[in-house]
């Protein structure tokens, strides 16, 4: 049984490029920042960065870790500013929610998500 997101792991071929860049679009420095391992604490979920050329997933496979925003548009804007890549633009699915999904800069998908209605954590 699923007991909610804990962890987003990325690959990160470029540990440092990739760390700065996260930064930026997080807006936050990570809390563990090793040679083998940079790790985010994103409203209580971690956004985890693996240089491992071992542990990367070929392809984006349709798997996608949503993050949540509090402003799709914007944030949408944002990435694409730092340098992602558009996959899929910010699309309404009802009940006033709305995601989209971005390409960072090392391949991996990235999705974002304006829920009002989330519960849980930031």
């Amino acid at each position: 049984m699923f007991l909610g997101l804990r962890s987003a792991i990325y690959h990160a071929p470029d540990l440092a490029a990739a760390k700065t860049w996260y930064s930026w679009a997080l807006c936050i420095e990570p809390y563990f920042d090793e040679p083998f391992y940079v790790g985010f604490s994103v409203g209580g979920y971690e956004l985890g960065l693996n240089p491992d050329p071992e542990a990367r997933l070929k392809g984006l496979g349709g798997g996608v870790a949503y993050w949540g925003v509090a402003d799709a548009e914007d944030a949408y804007r944002r990435l694409l500013a730092l340098g992602a890549k558009a996959i899929s633009p910010v699309a309404d699915v009802g009940g006033d929610i709305k995601v989209a999904v971005v390409e960072d800069p090392f391949g991996n998908a990235v999705g974002i998500i304006e829920n009002p209605h989330f519960q849980g954590g930031s």
